[in-house]
């Protein structure tokens, strides 16, 4: 009788024992996922690697007029939006097509601006987001987007390159969320995020280059098309 008891407490160990280790092992994945994005930017040193290694940006794209028609009474303008590689400003990592009615043509943004102590030469940076496209008689939310919010800019594919997948999609997913909470925004070395559109009236035969400063703002400079 005391050979089975000790068997039974020596076989109920064991199954507590691999009991808690699959528990350990199912909570790993459990706990990853309920990482918040104040956790990634406070903890993850390659995300904060990756910040202090943002570059001075200047031309980030450009649009063009393809066509301008009148249509009962109304014009619209053909466009094409071109949005330039980081370290090449004549390779394209975006090109779109859209048609706005009138002239009078708005792009709006979603920016990131980083204090000068999260940047390796102690200067501002910021990241940005294309959002929408729209003309003056549009209401902003019946845009066209541009790229889709919470996915990966293609202009940062390899900002981020050090992090893993999940964390990636976790800081584009969530980064602009932090705009309603400025009180951690110090926390993190960020500024502001805000959103930032820019219009003008554009007509055919010109290039309207879109530009951003190391504070964040957006600006359009129009040039003669070669």
């Amino acid at each position: 009788m005391a050979q089975i008891r000790k068997k039974t407490f020596f076989f109920g160990s064991v199954v507590i024992g691999i009991g808690l280790i699959a528990l350990v092992y199912v909570s790993r994945p459990f706990y990853y996922s309920a990482k918040t994005i104040h956790e990634l930017l406070v903890e993850n040193k390659h995300l904060k690697q990756a910040i202090t290694n943002l570059t001075a940006e200047d031309q980030i794209g450009y649009a063009k007029v393809i066509s301008q028609d009148a249509n009962n009474s109304k014009l619209f303008t053909k466009l094409r939006f071109v949005e330039t590689a980081r370290d090449d400003k004549l390779k394209k990592i975006l090109e779109k097509d859209y048609t706005i009615e009138g002239d009078i043509v708005h792009f709006d943004a979603l920016i990131v601006k980083f204090s000068d102590k999260m940047v390796m030469d102690d200067k501002e940076r910021a990241l940005y987001l294309w959002r929408r496209v729209y003309g003056e008689n549009t209401p902003p939310q019946d845009g066209l987007l541009i790229e889709q919010a919470g996915a990966e800019p293609l202009r940062y594919g390899d900002l981020l390159k050090a992090l893993r997948m999940k964390d990636r999609n976790l800081f584009w997913s969530n980064i602009w969320d932090l705009a309603n909470a400025p009180e951690r925004l110090k926390e993190y070395g960020i500024t502001a995020i805000y959103g930032n559109a820019v219009y003008s009236k554009l007509s055919p035969g010109l290039i309207y280059v879109f530009k951003i400063t190391p504070a964040g703002q957006v600006y359009i400079e129009p040039a003669p098309e070669m």
